[in-house]
């Protein structure tokens, strides 16, 4: 049984929604469009929107749809965020226009093309504050961008999510055995 699926989506002010073979929501933010998989139905009643399902089969769809419909209505209506820091001696970054360039101790600068949906603010060069309407883009591009220069749990340096949390690992003592 479904709980996420029969929960209603309330629709903010200023939010359109079109209902056809594609679920179409536009904004104040921007316009997405949501695949509406055969047997599950949607309809609007009131400033809502109601999911529902042919039957039992469609349980996984319907809360999926339900999910990737909310993630559209409230991404349209404000943006989604996500953080993540730099850590390491001379590790930075810097944005112009749609191009990010990071120095992270590689030979050379990397330079990532940012999506037109995505816009990218970075404070004291080490702060980076990824904003998007759309929640998959958005998490898309962040775990790109971290992949760049992973967490080493050795040395705690790299690019991480604000807040996440990193097991420091022992390294090698340096003694071997001794005759």
């Amino acid at each position: 049984m479904s709980r996420i699926g029969k929960k209603s989506i309330p629709l903010p002010k200023g939010v359109k929604v079109t209902i056809g073979a594609e679920l179409h929501v536009e904004g104040p933010k921007g316009k997405l469009n949501v695949p509406i998989p055969p047997g599950i139905k949607v309809t609007q009643v009131d400033s809502n929107l109601e999911l529902s399902r042919e039957n039992d089969s469609y349980a996984p769809l319907h809360g999926l749809t339900r999910a990737l419909a909310a993630n559209a209505v409230n991404g349209v209506a404000s943006a989604f965020i996500k953080e993540l820091d730099i850590v390491g001696i001379g590790y930075r970054a810097d944005v112009k226009g749609r191009v990010a360039t990071f120095t992270l101790g590689y030979s050379h600068p990397i330079e990532v093309l940012l999506p037109d949906s995505v816009d990218l603010k970075i404070d004291k060069q080490t702060h980076l504050v990824l904003s998007s309407y759309d929640k998959q883009m958005l998490g898309q591009v962040a775990a790109d961008i971290r992949s760049l220069r992973k967490p080493d749990p050795y040395k705690n340096k790299g690019i991480r999510y604000t807040g996440e949390v990193l097991r420091k690992k022992v390294g090698k003592t340096g003694a071997g055995p001794k005759a």
